[in-house]
């Protein structure tokens, strides 16, 4: 079983700030790093890290930061297709995190929006029923629903996190089988009806809604220095619990997904911030989330 990660690959600068600036205002920062992001690159190296067979699909430009990020990516134990880059500048991610932990992220699609069907679908030739095919929101409306479309053809299981938020995705929820969203979008795209809807809450927790029946899962308490990269350490986790178990998504896929957002969120950067493999491996040994989980009914 195989997950194909389509999506985005950015540079992401944390920049970190006294505050997030009001319309008109010049503020003074310090760059802390540069790392490798994007949504889809974020939860696509997570899942690999869980050790799942994972296959990023993502364009990088003709520029150094094009060259910077498929030499950084070779790092981890994924796939990135194409191995190529296109004549465009790579997609960057200006992330600025204030005092009290909130962030604000300006991030850049040129080299996204170059990426059209005709690039992507060949690299997913290989891919056949059983496998999983996981989206965020930076692709079109319609780009993001051939995909979804060609997944489904395939009997192919479709997870969909429409992050950054476009109103009309909410006509693809036919299409869905697993649904990740922050209250927010699920207040604008109701995706009610999909076979498994994840509602996050940031540091409250999560509901799981499953044929009707819901489930809260509480956050695990942590001290949030970055929450940049913790809701895709959240999905891609929780995607990887399940794959491991063989089964549809839990309450303890979500246990899981909680501890790792907490490390997440407890270390400055993206990239840099994530679990490791290790680190994984060992969150994902099943007693040790059973545990809290006890603890806290």
């Amino acid at each position: 079983m195989r997950v194909y990660v389509t999506g985005n690959i950015t540079v992401d600068e944390t920049w970190s700030i006294p505050d997030i600036p009001k319309k008109g205002a010049s503020i003074h920062g310090i760059k802390v790093s540069q790392d490798i992001g994007g949504k889809g690159a974020n939860q696509a190296i997570i899942l690999s890290r869980c050790g799942i067979d994972t296959r990023l699909i993502a364009a990088t430009g003709n520029d150094s930061n094009g060259e910077w990020i498929r030499q950084q990516i070779k790092n981890e134990p994924l796939t990135l297709l194409p191995d190529g880059h296109f004549n465009q500048h790579s997609d960057t991610s200006i992330i600025l995190n204030s005092a009290d932990g909130d962030n604000a992220i300006i991030t850049t699609t040129a080299a996204a929006d170059t990426f059209s069907l005709d690039d992507i679908i060949p690299h997913m030739a290989e891919a056949a029923a059983g496998d999983i095919l996981l989206q965020q929101g930076n692709f079109s409306l319609d780009k993001t629903r051939a995909l979804f479309q060609f997944a489904k053809a395939r009997g192919m299981t479709t997870v969909f996190n429409p992050s950054p938020v476009n109103p009309d995705f909410c006509h693809l929820w036919p299409l869905i089988d697993i649904a990740v969203v922050n209250e927010s979008e699920a207040e604008q795209l109701k995706p009610y009806g999909v076979k498994t809807l994840v509602v996050t809450q940031g540091a409250a927790g999560a509901w799981l809604v499953q044929a009707g029946q819901r489930q809260f899962c509480p956050a695990v308490p942590a001290e949030a220095l970055d929450t940049t990269g913790a809701g895709d350490t959240f999905l891609a986790v929780m995607l990887a619990s399940s794959i491991l178990r063989g089964v549809a998504p839990d309450r303890l896929s979500l246990a899981h997904a909680s501890r790792a957002a907490a490390i997440t969120v407890s270390r400055r950067g993206t990239l840099s911030a994530f679990p490791d493999g290790h680190e994984l491996t060992a969150l994902l040994a099943v007693n040790g989330a059973l545990t809290y989980l006890n603890s806290e009914r």
